[in-house]
């Protein structure tokens, strides 16, 4: 794997630049850790952390997670679920399920403490175990970014954004 460079992260998304640098070291660790390994794996995931994280700006959802209340196949069946468990790192984990998943491969404390998920380096390995855990790397090797999008979004939103990311992300990882 060649490591992504500073110059690289800003060129596919422009407007990180005064969080680059933050992200940099973070985000090859966790793409290591997790096997996204490739030009082509990496440009997939970028471009998806690129939009879930508003170009990484956010590491916490803007919802309140109201939402998500009650939402048993998110995990959430106790009062306070949504808030507590909204979206939160670079993919955005979302629901007390899948915080107790991340927090048991990360070997963390996600229900008790959600917010670690907000920091920088918990964002960034957590968006990896994510799209590990979720079989993206083979989604992402079949060039399949409607499908990535899916597994991440649960349906297409933001799809002209993520592919304008992933078309950047390609010409400079080429």
């Amino acid at each position: 794997m060649s490591a992504l460079t500073l110059a690289q992260l800003v060129a596919i998304m422009p407007y990180a630049r005064p969080r680059a640098a933050t992200f940099l070291a973070p985000l090859n660790a966790a793409m290591l850790e997790f096997g996204i390994t490739t030009p082509a794996r990496q440009a997939s995931f970028l471009s998806q952390v690129g939009h879930e994280s508003g170009s990484l700006a956010y590491v916490r959802e803007l919802a309140s997670g109201a939402a998500y209340e009650g939402r048993r196949d998110l995990g959430n069946t106790l009062p306070g679920d949504g808030v507590r468990y909204k979206g939160r790192g670079l993919i955005q984990i979302t629901g007390r399920a899948n915080y107790a998943a991340c927090g048991k491969a990360l070997g963390l404390d996600l229900l008790a403490k959600p917010d670690l998920l907000e920091q920088i380096v918990n964002a960034c390995r957590s968006a990896g175990w994510f799209w590990q855990s979720n079989g993206l790397n083979a989604l992402a090797d079949a060039g399949d970014q409607v499908r990535v999008t899916r597994r991440v979004n649960g349906g297409t939103n933001g799809l002209a954004e993520r592919l304008a990311l992933f078309a950047a992300a390609q010409r400079v990882l080429a």
